[in-house]
């Protein structure tokens, strides 16, 4: 568990100012980049602001580069917790829903356990996923995860940290069968015999978060407008109460192509970690197959 929430801190910290400019895309309201002796009004009836590099430019003249790590301290707050409990929770109900048995039943237990796992770490994530969100926007007036958290919770209550939670797991669930099935396909491809190779595990385990992620990018979308909607002033938005509504408002606004908002900074930052995790987990898998020693390129996995 310890492990498991290091490396959930690790994985977010690492990508934060990408996922910050990935918010900053998916928000609806446009923003405007402001020309050198140009009024803000003026400025914001120019080019609305759409790509990953004008939002970069845009943070880095208007509010510095370190605004891209406002809310980085509520990652590292519910990171290691969710995480922990992911993995604490998946062994507790493999363990007891007969995971480590032959057959079916084994099968119908590691799913069972994955299922509980998801459904526990999101539940635990989601308020901070919003008060992260809350603190990614473009001027946002918080300056720390308290101060979002109150503010929030005083205007909106309890249910604004919930609202998206239906939609994450809604996402969930096509994102880890697309990610699943890509990684297998590409592991067959790339290393036939099925023996350990890391350049394989990383390669395809990347690739495959990356496919996974554009996939699902309408889905964070919507999410991104039912966490962030507080802090917008269009009365729809601030009223949307779910995923269906969501989709609805992106649409009639942006068209479809809104649906695929901040689809490659989302998949900037799905890659490398998927790639990772997938990397660390073949090499903890022959390690424990191998009572301890150390897996070398070639071993049988």
């Amino acid at each position: 568990m310890i492990a498991g929430a290091m490396a959930g801190i690790s994985e977010h910290a690492a990508i934060f100012p990408v996922d910050s400019i990935k918010t900053r895309m998916q928000v609806l309201a446009p923003v405007s980049v402001q020309a050198a002796g140009e009024g803000a009004a003026a400025a914001a009836a120019r080019a609305p602001v759409t790509t990953f590099t004008q939002h970069l430019r845009l943070a880095s003249v208007t509010e510095g580069v370190r605004s891209l790590w406002r809310g980085v301290g509520s990652v590292i707050l519910g990171a290691g917790p969710a995480h922990a409990a992911h993995f604490g929770m998946y062994e507790f109900v493999r363990e007891i829903a007969g995971g480590h048995d032959e057959g079916m039943k084994g099968v119908a237990g590691t799913a069972l356990a994955g299922a509980s796992a998801t459904i526990t770490s999101d539940a635990l994530m989601n308020p901070f996923d919003v008060i992260k969100q809350r603190m990614q926007i473009q001027g946002s007036p918080f300056r720390s995860v308290w101060q979002c958290a109150k503010t929030v919770y005083r205007t909106e209550g309890l249910t604004a940290f919930y609202v998206s939670y239906p939609t994450t797991l809604t996402m969930t669930v096509p994102f880890t069968a697309v990610q699943f099935s890509v990684y297998e396909s590409l592991k067959s491809l790339f290393n036939p015999s099925g023996a350990y190779s890391p350049i394989t595990h990383v390669t395809a385990g990347g690739i495959a978060g990356g496919i996974a992620a554009a996939v699902t990018t309408p889905l964070d979308v919507a999410k991104t407008l039912l966490q962030t909607r507080g802090s917008s002033t269009d009365d729809r938005i601030r009223n949307a109460r779910g995923m269906g509504e969501a989709l609805r408002i992106i649409v009639e606004r942006d068209g479809w192509r809104g649906l695929r908002r901040g689809l490659v900074p989302r998949v900037l930052t799905v890659a490398p970690s998927t790639a990772i995790s997938w990397m660390s987990y073949e090499f903890f898998k022959v390690l424990i197959r191998q009572g301890g020693q150390l897996p070398e390129t070639g071993t049988p996995a």
